[in-house]
């Protein structure tokens, strides 16, 4: 009898973090000027919107950021292009919406997928466009190969017309991602698969509930669990497959390698671990005979929003801010990526996937960033060149295992035993005047400590 695929629950890809958006320089001590963050597999740009929402207006802020697949970078650009759309573009609340939406729906509305198509098109103009001089400083690809620009182009096209389900490309797509989404459920379940809302409550009120989650409520968890909608804020039908969480995986089959297009991301923690679980505001987390009144999505909209916000006050143009004014979609102005914010002393840069291990051979990076971040899923890659590349009063994240469902409590102390290990090895031991944290680890190097 099979139970299912336990480890299965995370997936292969990334499309989100497991973890809650950080700012990376308030990690740590306190370090200010101009600033180099480095991330590497942190699969959203939850840390780089808070970091940013963080910065002393003198400070610059420069991030570099590596990831292990050509469609999470896609992403990562396709939600800094959002995050970035002036409001005379886009209303603040219905650029919260969308972004929320492409960020962690299965499905999305026509006006959804409207703004998404002028987004990839732009986006790959962006691309081709430019080889030295990147279209705008905190979506610039110059620093990729070819081979990995092309790829992106190809993926914004796929993005604009995705194929069908008929089509003889080994890149087309499933016929919905409603049934890629349900072969994955099966899959991980197995033979729970037929008792699957008992298995989503077990996990939300034994598992995330327990660890300090009890924003995300029953029936949001359960809809995503079971249909990947995380976030339906309107009135409407979704029901156009969102592409950006599409991806393909290569299977072995009869002695060949055979390419499946399909949903292989998350399916166990949710995409509310990301804005929805954590807030400043104590208004949201207020509770009712022991129950929240907000929801994880109420959570995630307001810090959404709270960031969009932040990013328009380090606005780099004198312009006052128009106000928020809900417009329909056929008023709306396509926002090319000249139209796009520009930000004072904010750039994102990225890098070729492969770029880790080839940093340190580059004078360019010598002692080069303050804050270095790894996700969880990258940790492996975690190294003894990193002090190399790491300034002198450099601070080391990396993201623990906590939110993984598929991991029991002795696993989870298990891989952060290891990760102390392994950052001990790289020349970094924990930083002592943090809180005990079991989201995050900080780490500092080894010689920094007594002078600290």
């Amino acid at each position: 009898m099979s139970a299912g695929r336990t480890r299965e629950g995370a997936g292969c890809i990334a499309w989100w973090g497991f973890s809650p958006a950080r700012d990376l320089i308030g990690a740590g001590p306190v370090r200010q000027g101009d600033l180099n963050v480095l991330l590497v597999g942190s699969g959203d740009p939850r840390h780089i919107l808070k970091t940013i929402a963080g910065l002393q207006d003198k400070d610059s802020l420069h991030v570099w950021v590596i990831e292990n697949s050509m469609e999470v970078v896609a992403r990562q650009m396709l939600l800094l292009y959002l995050a970035l759309i002036p409001q005379g573009s886009m209303g603040l609340n219905e650029k919260t919406e969308v972004f929320l939406e492409l960020f962690g729906n299965s499905e999305m509305r026509s006006q959804t997928d409207a703004t998404l198509k002028r987004a990839a098109s732009q986006l790959s103009s962006s691309v081709t466009d430019t080889l030295e001089t990147p279209a705008h400083p905190c979506l610039d690809t110059t620093e990729l190969k070819f081979k990995e620009r092309d790829e992106l182009v190809r993926i914004f096209k796929l993005w604009i017309q995705p194929p069908s389900s008929s089509s003889s490309s080994r890149h087309s797509a499933p016929i919905s991602i409603t049934k890629a989404w349900d072969c994955r459920v099966r899959q991980h379940l197995g033979t729970r698969y037929d008792s699957k809302k008992g298995c989503f409550d077990w996990d939300l009120t034994m598992k995330l509930h327990e660890k300090g989650c009890g924003i995300i409520n029953n029936q949001q968890y359960a809809r995503w669990r079971e249909r990947g909608m995380a976030f339906e804020m309107r009135e409407g039908a979704y029901e156009i497959t969102n592409p950006t969480l599409l991806s393909s995986r290569l299977f072995s089959h009869k002695g060949d390698k055979v390419s499946v297009r399909g949903y292989w991301g998350d399916i166990a923690s949710s995409p509310y671990l990301s804005f929805g679980i954590e807030t400043d505001d104590e208004s949201l987390l207020k509770t009712q005979n022991g129950k929240h009144i907000k929801t994880a999505q109420d959570v995630s909209f307001a810090n959404v929003q709270t960031l969009f916000q932040s990013l328009s006050c380090r606005r780099g143009c004198l312009s006052v801010s128009q106000p928020d004014t809900e417009k329909t979609e056929a008023h709306h102005k396509s926002a090319s990526i000249n139209d796009l914010m520009h930000l004072s002393g904010i750039s994102v840069t990225f890098l070729p996937m492969d770029s880790l291990c080839k940093l340190p051979e580059k004078q360019k990076f010598s002692q080069f960033f303050n804050t270095i971040y790894f996700s969880a899923s990258s940790v492996h890659q975690l190294g003894a060149t990193l002090r190399q590349i790491a300034a002198p009063e450099a601070v080391l994240v990396v993201e623990l295992a906590k939110y993984l469902l598929d991991l029991n409590k002795e696993q989870e102390a298990g891989f952060a035993s290891k990760v102390t290990s392994i950052a001990g090895e790289a020349g970094f031991e924990p930083w002592d005047k943090m809180k005990s944290d079991d989201v995050h680890a900080i780490f500092i190097p080894q010689k920094q400590r007594k002078a600290d």
